[in-house]
């Protein structure tokens, strides 16, 4: 008997298995791209863009966009704040201490309308940010619905270079694209506005048609560097001088080696704004420390004694604090040259990375041999900090606020990050905290808003799981907003490598930076009634929800209390009553500003025994050295 062949036969079955297997995998793709919503479309594509963690708020408004988190299983972590401005302000502070884009979201109406605040921090120090907004259904738009804003006209001043409502679901990925890219091209917010039936609906990649757009994902910032032309005027500037003078902000923050290179080679002395005080150590000793009103006595010296200035990456807003016009030549490095000589007329702009600039500015630069202009740069600082050291152990009722800061200096853990308050705390930070290598520190700059420390220091967190991260605060900012965010770090604490986190009080009584305006600006007493703040024991709410309390009002116990707060294996609210009567000096006292503060007195101000004792001294020491 005579067997057919098999094998053409088993052939066309393994044929048709595989015609069958490729068409349902097909199949398969096809239902899931079908069954992809827009906010599924959304969650993919930042994580593509290596967007990791989202700070925000939930709502209805957004509720599509949330689902979609859910299903992606943890591509994208949300940090839950307690307030959408404070979700804004971590996505800020994320993008400082991370370096990459920092997300925040919201739902529509007030959720959309608490981000602003947050949103300008990283408008005005320059950060990029995406926020993502919940908007009404589109049927309902323009028919004074409930929770419907016009938030593309509400967004347009803060994300002015990119603010966008979506209307269909082939547009979003463009949408998504451009606003990310533009946030880091031009480091800057942008926000997507996202109407809740169009985050349900079924994702649809653009048709190839005329009138649609094709983007894709992926940015790599320039290298920006001046031409070798005016590279080489800047250094016949600075070359001329005899008294150079340099100060850097937040765009030196990666330069550091490049700053003392170039510092050492001009013999200059170097003065930090407060969003670059990281940007040098301290423990160099023709460092002046921060400028301005915040800023030390130093740097207010050499910067009216230079004949040249050369700033680097700073947006320093108080032109009083720099030489007089026609006094010094300037020169300028900053990469964005909408910031070039609007501070001070500089003789030259380069536009440029601050590393890469002053690399090649270097070579170009003669050593200079006298030494007296360094040298006298250099007593005037050892000087200083022999002053901060008698200041902080002025005796007070009952802590001195400044030796608050001056004990924790020498505490600091390698690799720390700092985050301060606005208001008198920030002067402490300013002043009194040594940085080192390796350290990170910011606060809200250009808006110097109140209530952004802690936020500042949870996104530090997210950015740096395994650093220690202390945060100064006010009790007027405590009480503001950042208590609550308290019960943020007590949610999420225990999912950090590194569980140091210590949020620092210092607590007066008084909104102590306005009362010393107040004061010291207007020549008026302190008022009561818009001053005096309720006292609250920060120390024991922190251990009502689950975090280590410890409060100090006496000054031998402060050392011994950071110590504990830093080796504790949980986060800390330090609470410290501090005396409000030691003042927030300015480093140059004017004659007039001395005349406001004895009119204050004349008048009689509330707490004038006081402020003799506590500030008075001080005051007039600042005007009339080594008089009583």
């Amino acid at each position: 008997m005579i067997v057919p062949a098999r094998v053409p036969q088993d052939l066309g079955n393994i044929a048709t298995d595989n015609r069958f297997s490729e068409a349902n995998e097909a199949a398969t793709e096809r239902a899931a791209r079908m069954s992809q919503t827009v906010s599924d479309f959304i969650v993919q594509r930042l994580h593509q863009w290596g967007v990791r963690h989202i700070f925000g708020y939930p709502g209805d408004g957004i509720n599509g966009v949330f689902g979609a988190m859910n299903r992606a299983e943890g591509k994208l972590g949300f940090v839950q704040a307690r307030h959408e401005e404070m979700a804004a302000f971590m996505a800020s502070a994320y993008a400082k201490f991370s370096g990459q884009l920092g997300v925040c979201i919201a739902t529509s109406g007030p959720g959309a309308s608490h981000l602003v605040t947050g949103l300008y921090d990283a408008l005005l120090d320059h950060q990029p940010v995406l926020a993502i907004v919940g908007q009404q259904a589109r049927n309902a738009l323009g028919g004074h619905y409930q929770q419907e804003l016009d938030l593309l006209s509400m967004f347009k001043d803060v994300a002015g270079a990119y603010v966008m409502q979506a209307s269909s679901p082939a547009q979003v990925r463009h949408l998504i694209d451009r606003s990310v890219r533009i946030a880091l091209a031009r480091r800057t917010p942008t926000v997507i506005i996202l109407p809740n039936d169009l985050q349900e609906e079924a994702y649809e990649d653009p048709p190839r048609a005329h009138g649609t757009l094709h983007s894709g994902i992926g940015y790599s910032a320039p290298s920006i560097m001046p031409r070798d032309a005016d590279l080489d005027r800047a250094a016949d500037v600075l070359n001329a001088g005899k008294k150079v003078a340099m100060l850097v902000g937040a765009g030196a923050l990666g330069a550091t080696d490049e700053v003392i290179a170039v510092a050492d080679r001009l013999s200059a002395g170097c003065a930090k704004a407060l969003l670059g005080k990281a940007a040098l150590l301290d423990d160099l000793p023709w460092v002046t420390g921060s400028i301005g009103l915040l800023g030390t006595e130093p740097s207010y010296n050499m910067m009216m004694e230079c004949d040249t200035l050369l700033m680097v990456g700073s947006a320093f807003p108080y032109a009083e604090f720099l030489p007089k016009e026609g006094a010094a030549r300037g020169v300028q490095i900053d990469i964005d040259a909408s910031m070039m000589s609007i501070r001070f007329p500089m003789e030259v702009g380069l536009v440029g990375d601050a590393a890469e600039t002053l690399r090649a500015l270097l070579p170009r630069l003669a050593p200079k041999s006298d030494g007296a202009w360094r040298k006298g740069i250099e007593d005037d600082v050892a000087k200083w900090w022999k002053t901060l050291d008698d200041r902080a152990h002025q005796p007070a009722a009952p802590v001195n606020p400044q030796l608050v800061a001056w004990e924790l200096s020498p505490r600091l853990p390698d690799r720390a990050i700092i985050t301060s308050d606005s208001g008198s705390c920030a002067n402490w930070f300013a002043r009194d905290l040594k940085m080192r290598r390796g350290m990170t520190a910011s606060l809200s700059g250009g808006l110097a808003s109140m209530g952004a420390a802690v936020p500042y220091a949870l996104a530090a967190k997210y950015a740096h799981p395994d650093r220690p991260v202390i945060a100064l605060v006010g009790d007027g900012a405590m009480q503001m907003n950042n208590m609550a965010e308290l019960i943020t770090a007590a949610k999420y604490w225990r999912s950090w490598r590194d569980p140091r986190f210590i949020v620092c009080v210092f607590n007066n009584e008084d909104l102590n930076q306005v009362t010393w305006e107040q004061r010291i600006i207007n020549g008026d007493p302190k008022f009561e009634a818009s001053q005096r703040i309720p006292d609250v024991s920060y120390s024991r709410f922190a251990e009502l929800i689950g975090l280590r309390g410890i409060f100090v009002d006496s000054p031998q116990l402060l050392g011994s209390a950071w110590e504990q707060a830093l080796a504790s294996e949980m986060p800390v609210v330090l609470e410290v009553k501090t005396d409000p009567e030691v003042p927030p000096l300015p480093p140059h006292i004017t004659l007039q500003q001395a005349k406001n503060f004895s009119l204050a007195l004349l008048k009689g101000d509330p707490n004038e025994s006081g402020m003799i004792k506590g500030a008075a001294r001080q005051v007039f020491e600042s005007i009339m050295p080594g008089k009583q």
